[in-house]
């Protein structure tokens, strides 16, 4: 069950780098009022508990926690997001999902186009990027504070699939259902995640080396740093060596 994948560690060093711009705040805004949108109770909806518990993880105030879930909700006015899905070629033949929310969807259509093009990104026809990617709970824990062997007695039985080795932390992956049992698991266990989400996952990854690497950085970079690119997925594999070159 062990391995390794760079892009999980660089994605997750990406989010503290956000967090530090200020970006991630907007995010979880969307992400609360999206998922307040069927339903404005935590109880009966797991994807507002998820959106609240990670907004709590990043000190939002509970004020402004309360008041996007709201918003969601129809119970204070707010803008109106819409949500665009693209799929992306990128270099040697890797695949890209880009989920956008946007209150101005010409806009963003445009920009996103642009964005893509002018970084060595290809547009592909709908369906033929999206069906390399799955739905999966996918938690972090801290490499110092447990082992390999005891992680897996912990949350197999909670209904963990995978657990890899991405340096200095563990990734454990399960069905999207699992998440809070996964997390419960690890908690009663004196373990907490480092991250806990529902998100895509790739069935295999593409590993790149050389140009098509730094090609591969340099569009993910550039859509990322688009205030709409909600979330990005992609299959894309770098390994320690190459990263530190392109550091």
């Amino acid at each position: 069950m062990s391995g390794h994948n760079r892009w999980a560690k660089v994605k997750h060093v990406k989010a503290k780098t956000d967090a530090i711009k200020g970006k991630v705040f907007t995010k979880l805004i969307k992400d609360l009022v999206m998922a307040a949108k069927n339903g404005g109770d935590p109880s009966l909806n797991a994807a507002l508990r998820t959106a609240m518990q990670k907004a709590k993880d990043c000190n939002m105030p509970s004020d402004t926690i309360k008041k996007s879930i709201m918003r969601g909700t129809g119970e204070l006015p707010g803008l109106t997001y819409e949500e665009l899905m693209y799929e992306v070629y990128g270099p040697a033949g890797t695949a890209l999902l880009v989920q956008v929310l946007t209150t101005n969807k010409n806009k963003a259509i445009a920009d996103i186009r642009y964005i893509i093009d002018r970084n060595g990104g290809k547009i592909a026809a709908q369906g033929s990027v999206a069906y390399k990617f799955k739905m999966a709970s996918v938690l972090t824990v801290d490499k110092a504070k447990t082992n390999e062997d005891q992680l897996m007695g912990i949350v197999l039985d909670a209904g963990a699939e995978d657990i890899k080795d991405i340096g200095d932390e563990f990734e454990i992956t399960g069905e999207p259902g699992k998440l809070e049992a996964i997390k419960e698991a690890l908690g009663k266990a004196g373990l907490e995640t480092t991250s806990a989400e529902v998100t895509k996952i790739p069935d295999t990854y593409v590993m790149l080396t050389g140009d098509d690497a730094a090609k591969m950085i340099k569009l993910v970079d550039a859509l990322e740093e688009y205030e709409d690119v909600q979330n990005l997925y992609s299959n894309y594999d770098i390994d320690e060596k190459t990263m530190e070159a392109l550091a």
